[in-house]
């Protein structure tokens, strides 16, 4: 689809613009509507949202969208992306919205779907609701009278799914004795990330959990994580968390205030499980962007690396074709279908915390695990060029591969919102992933 409203994690702009305007909300909830209905009972949708102040525009909008064609609507008010998931599904949803623009700035915001099963919604639909929007299909069914639906909100959203999170932690354990900073990125997960890790006996240092619908992510959360590691130290806390705004990324600091990104949480989370023979296939899903040194933390323990494109849905969509429980992303996507079916921040960071109380380990010796190996970015501007085949790019990939003689990896991709072609290079020095991604660069023009 030339022109595509949908990019890997949903629509996404700044809000009151084009593609995220109040209109354009009430069409997609009209167009989603009709997709969400199946048979003649009355069917229901779930609107969560973040602490944006223009969440409230949009959620207006979608609510009418949907009642608009029959569907009655629950609203959850501010919750992480995964509590809309579980509540969905624990209340037998015929799908989900969720607004929010993750860890963008508060001036965009975004909106995410998810299928009747919980999971975000495949390309296959989302292009089926541009259809029905751009032919005028989802403006002609017009329900009247009592077949218009219904809204209403839900009290005890943000508590079901507290509980949730916390029934992911192992049976008997605790966090007594553990001081950990958490920080909220004034966003989603300002109550329940504080309150299920306090609930559950540690003793809570939150910060970025005053939002105030203009502050969500600004200097704070797992993209600005440097107040948290900062608070880490001053604090003597033995660790740190920051999640983003809509509480799916993760990050971590140990009690020196090292920052673990997601290849590092993955890396302590798969060798765990391969220690405890608790992950499937041996193997993790993360995308072609995932640092090098993940896999070779998993190598020593049998584990592998299966890599997929750019986006946390692609990775989902591997894992269950592959039957796989593990995977996640280098921004801190962390995904444990055990748990859940999207990525979890809150969950994702208890389970770190449950291996470094089953290991009696600190997060610096689990962190041991992974060393992060060198890596190098550029991009090639396009300047009104076509974007080169994939094949030529992988050509250009697998001859600089069999150069490295193991010793590192490329990737050569077209930007999927720019007009420029992005070179990474990780390589076991630092100095030869500089020079392998500027020459592969200057291969890149000449194509």
């Amino acid at each position: 689809m030339a022109d595509r409203l949908f990019g890997t994690d949903g629509i996404r702009g700044v809000a009151n613009m084009h593609p995220m305007t109040a209109e354009m909300a009430l069409q997609v909830g009209r167009a989603a509507g009709l997709l969400f209905q199946k048979g003649d009972r009355r069917h229901t949708v779930l609107i969560g949202k973040d602490t944006r102040r223009s969440c409230y525009m949009i959620e207006n909008a979608l609510t009418a969208g949907f009642c608009s064609v029959g569907m009655n609507v629950l609203l959850t008010g501010p919750l992480p992306t995964p509590g809309v998931s579980y509540i969905m599904r624990s209340l037998r949803c015929d799908g989900a919205v969720m607004i929010s623009a993750s860890h963008n700035p508060f001036a965009d915001n975004g909106i995410k779907l998810f299928g009747p099963d919980g999971f975000k919604m495949v390309d296959d639909m989302e292009d089926e609701i541009q259809r029905l929007i751009t032919t005028g299909e989802a403006d002609k069914p017009r329900p009247t009278a009592g077949k218009i639906g219904v809204a209403r909100r839900i009290d005890d959203a943000v508590g079901r799914y507290i509980e949730f999170v916390k029934s992911s932690f192992p049976k008997g354990m605790r966090l007594d004795g553990l001081k950990i900073v958490v920080d909220c990125s004034n966003g989603a997960t300002y109550k329940a990330g504080p309150d299920a890790i306090s609930e559950l006996g540690a003793e809570v240092i939150p910060i970025g959990d005053r939002p105030d619908g203009l502050n969500i992510n600004d200097g704070v959360g797992s993209v600005h994580p440097e107040e948290m590691r900062a608070t880490v130290i001053r604090e003597r806390a033995d660790l740190g968390i920051a999640f983003d705004g809509d509480g799916d990324r993760l990050a971590m600091a140990d009690g020196n205030g090292r920052l673990l990104d997601g290849n590092a949480l993955l890396a302590i989370i798969g060798v765990d499980h391969l220690e405890r023979g608790a992950l499937p296939n041996n193997t993790i899903v993360t995308t072609i962007m995932a640092n090098g040194g993940l896999e070779k933390a998993l190598i020593p323990h049998g584990g592998q690396v299966l890599h997929t494109k750019v986006g946390d849905r692609y990775v989902v969509e591997a894992m269950r074709e592959k039957q796989l429980t593990v995977g996640g992303e280098s921004s801190g996507h962390i995904i444990l279908l055990d748990h859940n079916t999207t990525g979890d921040a809150i969950i994702a960071a208890l389970q770190v915390l449950a291996i470094m109380i089953r290991k009696d380990q600190t997060l610096t010796a689990l962190a041991h695990s992974y060393q992060e190996m060198p890596e190098w970015h550029t991009r090639v501007p396009l300047n009104g060029k076509p974007k080169p085949t994939q094949e030529a790019l992988d050509a250009l990939r697998e001859e600089a591969e069999a150069a490295f003689g193991g010793a590192g990896r490329a990737v050569i991709r077209p930007s999927g919102t720019e007009p420029i072609v992005r070179v990474m290079v990780q390589h076991d020095e630092l100095r030869a992933a500089q020079q392998w991604a500027e020459a592969l660069a200057e291969k890149v023009r000449a194509l």
